[in-house]
């Protein structure tokens, strides 16, 4: 790979429009590359993550005044001095005519580092990410909780943006968004969409929620359900009518139910069950893959609310929740291990990679095999 050259003023100007910063060449080479991340870290050259994969950029170690001449320049002087104070900050950065960055400073055992996420300058659609049509059913919904779930770098962001953008190509309602930091910037179309963002104009995400309530919202969305209070806080805006979107780290719709109930205390569990089975909607589980001749893919679990599902999660039964999907084919639920096996059928991921996602690896791997493929002889249970 080349070594980034100065990008001309018009692609690269930074977002006050003043200069290109230097910085602005290496995500310049990433926006050309396709990359989706860039990685800055002293003691290794910077790094671009091609269809899952990193790879490094023909360039020198770095060292810390390398990094902070990069960084420097590009970040907000407050968020630079809250960096130098607790070795962690997330921001967002936009190149003008390029694209708009999500950005988290960090400290590591050799200095500091960086990583950028692309984000793309136009909102893909729900069709452009190839999701399930029935996941639409979630975009007519007035009332009640939504989670978009999976592991870091899954997509979870792109697919709440398309949600969001296909709510505002048809209804009129305002939709206040509380994000860490602001990513897709939408425009107001036939919503009303207020979007808020983490540091800049709000404490935190409790603090935000709890202020949403009081803007005459139809529809909040939750850039990160990560807390007992913020997520107390959202059961309870969809318990009084609201329709709340949110997120978490989890790779299945039975461990989102089990990760919701596991944060309160063990005197609340009954309670937090039976308000969770009465508001949740939908759970939109995703897991990224490399996509045979390059990119990546995503393969998706979608549960849909039934009173089985209701009953499942009151009872404290969420290991009945795959039956549940599996009993839900109709309505367009989706199983993670049978949106990867479909992928493997259209010939768009490599078996060893499914096999790598697949929840029950025993099964998925006898159905590999009846076909013939080629697979590893161990793969690891994915991140839950």
């Amino acid at each position: 790979m080349t070594e980034p050259t100065p990008a001309t003023p018009g692609a690269a100007a930074n977002q006050a429009g003043a200069t290109v910063r230097r910085i602005d060449r290496f995500l310049q080479l990433t926006a050309d590359r396709g990359a989706s991340d860039l990685h800055l870290a002293c003691g290794r050259p910077p790094m671009l993550r091609l269809s899952g994969r990193l790879e490094a950029v023909r360039y020198r170690v770095l060292d810390e005044r390398d990094f902070v001449g990069l960084m420097q320049p590009a970040t907000p002087p407050e968020l630079w001095q809250r960096f130098l104070e607790t070795g962690d900050v997330d921001f967002a950065y936009e190149v003008t005519d390029l694209a708009r960055f999500r950005v988290n400073l960090f400290r590591q055992h050799r200095g500091p580092g960086a990583v950028f996420r692309l984000i793309p300058s136009r909102i893909m659609t729900l069709n452009d990410l190839g999701l399930p049509d029935s996941l639409r059913k979630l975009t007519r919904l007035n009332s009640g909780l939504v989670l978009v779930t999976g592991p870091t770098g899954s997509g979870k962001s792109t697919s709440l943006a398309a949600i969001l953008h296909e709510i505002n190509q048809r209804r009129p309602m305002h939709f206040v968004t509380i994000e860490d930091p602001i990513e897709f910037v939408h425009r107001n179309d036939k919503a009303l969409i207020s979007q808020r963002e983490l540091g800049t104009h709000t404490p935190s995400f409790a603090h935000a929620l709890r202020m949403a309530l009081r803007e005459d919202p139809d529809a909040i969305l939750v850039g990160e359900m990560r807390d007992l209070e913020t997520i107390e806080i959202a059961l309870g805006a969809a318990d009084a009518g609201l329709l709340v979107f949110g997120t978490l780290h989890t790779n299945s719709a039975a461990k989102t139910v089990d990760r919701l109930v596991s944060v309160f205390p063990a005197t609340r569990v009954d309670e937090v069950r039976g308000i969770l089975s009465a508001v949740i909607q939908g759970i939109v589980a995703q897991q990224l893959l490399p996509r045979k001749g390059g990119g990546r893919v995503a393969a998706v679990e979608l549960l849909l609310n039934t009173p089985a599902l209701g009953s499942a999660i009151r009872e404290g039964k969420s290991h009945q929740i795959p039956d549940v999907i599996n009993g839900g084919r109709r309505m367009g639920m989706i199983a993670m291990d049978e949106s990867l096996r479909h992928l493997v059928e259209l010939d768009q991921v490599e078996p060893g990679d499914a096999l790598e996602k697949a929840l029950d690896k025993d099964s998925m791997r006898r159905w590999l095999t009846e076909r013939g493929s080629d697979l590893p002889a161990d793969v690891e249970d994915p991140a839950g």
